[in-house]
């Protein structure tokens, strides 16, 4: 099976290059168009960024739709950093940092049920990947679905065992689930990390209160 994922993996690769080496006569436009994009973006002037790339528009460019949805997220145009987003998904199901992008837009227009979907796809991709696990965390966090919560935060934890916002979390999420005594350790352990963390000490405080 995992043979089989990696031959359509490098299919996918290999249809994309071919298909990009077919508009190689507009590299040079599409080149300047990427550097304009880059320099308009630095001064903040996203509209301007996003009309410098649609000039040299091609829907079956994953960097130009990768780049549009970047730009469009920035600019506030977030169904449309949307729209870029999915289209770079589709030429390219296995990239993580198209997905990472999607969640961006989607998630400032409140839609976490599809912020959580690319999410899920990105542990199948890459299952240690502790960013994402950390925030699909926080969905369940912020849900008050504290066990779910508990598991995501409990890896990333195992994976960064001295890592301040991995340790905060994780306690916070024990005391949620009324284990105090593992959410005092962990909270203890943030604070050997950052001794001045607020997080930490204002979970210790409520603990010591009880």
């Amino acid at each position: 099976m995992e043979i089989l994922k990696t031959k359509k993996a490098l299919l996918i690769i290999l249809l994309a290059l071919s298909s990009y080496g077919l508009n190689a006569q507009t590299f040079a436009e599409q080149v300047k168009a990427f550097q304009q994009s880059y320099l308009l973006a630095a001064s903040g002037n996203y509209p301007e960024a996003i009309n410098s790339l649609k000039a040299v528009y091609n829907e079956d460019s994953y960097e130009i739709n990768l780049r549009l949805g970047y730009l469009s997220y920035m600019a506030g145009r977030f169904t449309e950093s949307i729209a870029y987003y999915s289209k770079a998904i589709d030429l390219m199901p296995y990239s993580i940092e198209a997905r990472l992008g999607f969640a961006y837009p989607a998630s400032a227009i409140g839609n976490y049920s599809v912020v959580l979907e690319q999410y899920e796809k990105i542990l199948e991709i890459s299952p240690n990947n502790s960013i994402v696990m950390h925030r699909v965390g926080l969905i369940f966090y912020g849900r008050e679905d504290y066990m779910k919560a508990e598991k995501y935060f409990e890896k990333v934890v195992n994976m960064y065992p001295f890592d301040y916002e991995a340790l905060t979390m994780l306690a916070w999420t024990k005391l949620k689930l009324n284990k105090t005594r593992e959410a005092k350790a962990l909270f203890q352990k943030a604070l050997l990390n950052t001794p001045s963390g607020s997080t930490a000490t204002e979970g210790l405080e409520i603990l010591d209160s009880k």
